[in-house]
């Protein structure tokens, strides 16, 4: 009995994560599938393919191939002996093993198997593979990402021609996009993504959020940052004054004595959500360009009337 090498036919390291097993196994299945492949052995590689990865994509399984790996022996004449006190407690079902090989039945056919099928009755629909997952970046304006967004996208999907050909093929979706993204954040649309193969359904469509910089907001999360001008009497005595956010204009309470760089909270008008993120405004006091004679007689006895250091606090 010729031993199977799993984590070879897959092409993967036996250390493998579950994610990494699953893509070498749809790279090679779309490549051997019969349907698709003009290769001489591509009934023989799908079988092995197929029959690697009903083993490595079940933990127990996979723990249970790996023990009998690690400690069987090949023999004289190049065949393969499990050690002596090998019991496969998972049996596979007459489904799993149908088509697989004399390695396979010899090895974990416990619990009775199922007549195998012929290559001609895989082809006629029995074999199932899902479609694959496609990722796309979709980039917004942080309006768009405030308000939500009908945007239409191109992708370029792999498809089966009617020669079993895999082609790439444009294709446009108009997507809706919820208020209240943030980058880095993903959308999934069911079934948008490659299609299936055989009666398999279509992969799931991934859509990236990334957010565009603007030229007077900064973002973090669900929150906004924005600076507010001020002006050096308004910073003293407090004030009043109108904050425009993506929602709209608001009046926002400058404390008396407010210092330029202090951040002031408008709470839940950020981006929306539950919660909803909030809008800081960090204040910057400018200073007028050019003072008249009697502006720069007032500024004169504001220095004697507020005197103070205002480099004290400064390390030296």
């Amino acid at each position: 009995m010729e031993f199977k090498d799993y984590y070879d036919i897959l092409g993967v390291d036996e250390d493998a994560e579950p994610a990494a097993i699953k893509r070498a196994y749809r790279k090679l299945a779309r490549q051997y599938h019969p349907d698709v492949s003009t290769a001489a052995d591509a009934e023989q590689r799908f079988k092995e393919v197929s029959e690697a990865y009903e083993v490595l994509k079940d933990p127990q399984k996979r723990a249970e191939y790996d023990q009998l790996r690690r400690y069987g022996t090949q023999t004289a004449g190049g065949g393969f002996q499990p050690p002596p006190d090998w019991d496969f407690e998972h049996a596979f079902s007459g489904a799993d093993a149908q088509g697989f090989s004399d390695f396979f039945e010899a090895i974990f056919g416990r619990g009775g198997m199922g007549q195998r099928r012929s290559g001609a009755q895989r082809r006629s629909g029995g074999f199932d593979l899902r479609g694959e997952d496609l990722h796309h970046r979709l980039a917004l304006f942080l309006e768009e990402a405030y308000t939500g967004a009908k945007k239409a996208i191109t992708l370029r999907v792999p498809e089966v021609d009617e020669r079993g050909r895999v082609v790439h093929r444009e294709r446009t979706l108009n997507v809706k996009i919820p208020a209240g993204v943030v980058s880095g954040q993903k959308i999934r649309l069911q079934r948008q993504g490659g299609p299936g193969m055989g009666g398999g359904e279509p992969g799931d469509l991934y859509l990236e959020i990334a957010i565009a910089p603007h030229p007077h907001y900064k973002v973090e999360g669900k929150d906004i940052y924005g600076e507010l001008p001020i002006a050096p009497w308004e910073a003293a005595l407090g004030a009043t004054v109108p904050v425009k956010t993506l929602g709209g204009s608001v009046n926002l309470k400058v404390p008396e004595g407010a210092q330029a760089g202090q951040k002031l909270r408008l709470k839940g008008r950020g981006l929306p959500g539950k919660p909803a993120g909030d809008h800081y405004v960090v204040l910057q006091v400018v200073m007028p360009r050019t003072l008249s004679p009697r502006a720069r007689e007032l500024f004169a006895e504001l220095e004697k009337e507020a005197a103070f250091d205002p480099r004290s606090k400064q390390e030296s």
